[in-house]
């Protein structure tokens, strides 16, 4: 929800912001705040961290981050809390005290109903012209990931990742992401209605110890 006001804020306004549990991102000039994520948006998010994650830890390539941490894009033209933030090893000088201010080399938003025409309009376009050069977005309730590669007209849509695809991402060589095994993950930490009603709980430790699953690698096929 964007708040309507005389003032133009400034996208380093976004670490002024009450402590609240709400989101604030500034973008053109307007201050966009959103409420706590559902859960079904939060374990998504925290399954692809942990897929990503050690895919980045082990080949030592760089940093991710999950909201809320503050980024400022390049010249200040937006102030954001992507729900995943990549910063490559030869990009950590945009890295701060208080968190990144410059482009980072991957941002991910989880689309919420709230959210998701916000994170498909304006915030794609700020990333886009903040030159961030990959943007996924994952929508949980149509079991989908859309990967987007920065091209000299704006982003143009690598693919669309449904139930039976394999995603190899251009920026992680190496790595494969089974979309039924991010799903079944989803299903096993028991996001709720998104994915089903009736589906036992677990947590993201149980989760990745699965073993007709896989280790903590399952990512890597």
């Amino acid at each position: 929800m964007a708040l309507r006001s005389s003032v133009r804020f400034e996208a380093e306004d976004i670490w002024d912001t009450p402590e609240d549990g709400n989101r604030y991102e500034v973008i053109d000039g307007e201050l966009y705040v959103t409420p706590p994520p559902v859960i079904p948006h939060q374990y998504a998010s925290n399954v692809l961290q942990v897929l990503l994650g050690h895919h980045i830890l082990q080949h030592n390539l760089g940093h991710l981050y999950s909201a809320p941490t503050g980024v400022i894009l390049t010249e200040g033209s937006a102030g954001v809390q992507p729900d995943l933030v990549y910063v490559s090893r030869e990009n950590l000088g945009i890295l701060t005290h208080r968190g990144i201010e410059g482009t980072p080399d991957l941002v991910v938003e989880i689309l919420s109903p709230g959210t998701q025409n916000r994170d498909r309009g304006i915030k794609l376009r700020a990333y886009a012209a903040a030159r961030v050069p990959h943007y996924w977005m994952v929508d949980v309730r149509s079991r989908a990931l859309e990967a987007y590669h920065l091209g000299e007209q704006g982003y143009d849509l690598i693919g669309t990742y449904r139930t039976g695809a394999i995603f190899q991402p251009e920026l992680f060589p190496g790595l494969e992401i089974s979309i039924d095994r991010l799903w079944a993950l989803l299903a096993l930490a028991a996001v709720g209605d998104a994915l089903g009603p009736g589906v036992p709980g677990a947590t993201l430790g149980e989760v990745a110890e699965q073993p007709a699953l896989g280790p903590l690698d399952l990512a890597l096929g």
